[in-house]
């Protein structure tokens, strides 16, 4: 039966051409192979986000009931804290596995001709994944997120001349209230999503029209003694395998160490020790913090803005600077940028964690 069928599909869609592309697109092999698996661990963790924000988009009220809406899909609804859980759970890991992607394609030259628009399109997505944990952090409305987010609205706000100007466009008011939950709906919902897809879809496209890139080490090799497997089945078995694992940590993570729902907001009550913006915010938090503390007034603030800015536009222009597959001085200079950005991201983040123990 399963003849016919395939013959019906296959002529009208031609999975037989799709499948040949398949067998015919090849995956380097090499010893830093197991980098090339994140991008599909970030795609596999985007589409369980997908899934389970429909499920909880089915009983989310935003405004004024959205703390009562999320206490009782957490504590009313069958298995609704398992899918509020894994939502949030898969929003950090989503983030994290985007981080660890764009490190290793930065550390493996991936970014080089003609692979620029890839390394953009990338740049682009992690900033959209941010804004989709930030605006999806103050859904629940209650008093960790909502002074986390009044925390994390410090650092947009400190952007001279335009800063408060957004962020009062962000909060619909003075301060963080339920306008501010519709606005972030709205942009968790309908407008990233509207940004994101199609921007995924370009990325995944140039990945597929100029194949995985190889490390500067495999470079050097002659193009016969470079090792490669078939896409698939081989790579796309082991690709699976992955989806697998991360499948399973995030089972885990959310069943063992299910997201917590607190107190409601209440804008009248002092917030509470130790409140803090989410983790892939806490290198600029903290370095503005730091800052403030040096200069005075809010100069502190804007020295680490332009810094950070600054910093932020190196790595994002990196391949218009290092952009030659051959080695030389601007190629150790990236390499060293890069190991120099690594560290003083984890630094400043476990500072700002230690100094709110």
């Amino acid at each position: 039966m399963a003849g016919p069928v395939y013959r019906w599909f296959d002529e009208r869609l031609g999975l037989a051409e799709i499948a040949a592309i398949a067998r015919h697109k090849r995956v380097p092999a090499n010893s830093q192979s197991f980098w090339y698996y994140w991008g599909g661990i970030s795609l596999f963790l985007f589409l369980i986000q997908i899934f389970t924000g429909i499920l909880l988009l089915v009983y989310y009220r935003p405004g004024a009931e959205a703390f009562e809406s999320v206490r009782q899909i957490t504590y009313v609804m069958h298995f609704g804290w398992l899918i509020r859980s894994a939502h949030s759970w898969c929003a950090n890991l989503f983030i994290f596995s985007i981080l660890v992607h764009m490190f290793s394609v930065y550390f493996m030259k991936a970014y080089r001709k003609p692979r620029e628009i890839g390394w953009l399109s990338g740049i682009a997505l992690l900033f959209f994944g941010a804004l989709f944990g930030f605006s999806g952090y103050l859904l629940p409305m209650d008093e960790l997120s909502y002074y986390a987010t009044k925390v994390g609205l410090q650092i947009p706000a400190s952007i001279p001349f335009m800063g408060p100007f957004t962020t009062t466009i962000l909060r619909g008011g003075p301060d963080v209230s339920d306008f501010t939950v519709q606005r972030f709906f709205a942009l968790h919902v309908v407008i990233l999503p509207l940004l994101f897809i199609p921007l995924l879809c370009l990325h995944l496209y140039l990945v597929q029209r100029q194949g995985n890139a190889v490390p500067p080490s495999e470079e050097a090799k002659p193009l016969a003694a470079r090792k490669s497997i078939p896409f698939f089945p081989n790579f796309f078995q082991k690709d699976l395998a992955m989806w697998l694992i991360s499948l399973n940590v995030l089972a885990l993570l959310a069943s063992v160490f299910p997201w917590e729902l607190g107190k409601q907001a209440d804008a009248l009550v002092p917030a509470p020790a130790g409140i803090h913006p989410e983790w892939y915010f806490m290198a600029p938090f903290h370095m503005l913090k730091i800052l403030g503390n040096i200069l005075p007034g809010a100069s502190g603030e804007v020295v680490g803005i332009l810094l950070f800015t600054v910093g932020l536009a190196i790595w994002v222009v990196i391949p218009f600077y290092d952009g030659e597959h051959k080695a030389g001085a601007r190629g150790r200079n990236a390499h060293y940028f890069g190991l120099f950005a690594v560290t003083a991201l984890i630094v400043t983040t476990a500072l700002g964690y230690w100094g709110i123990r």
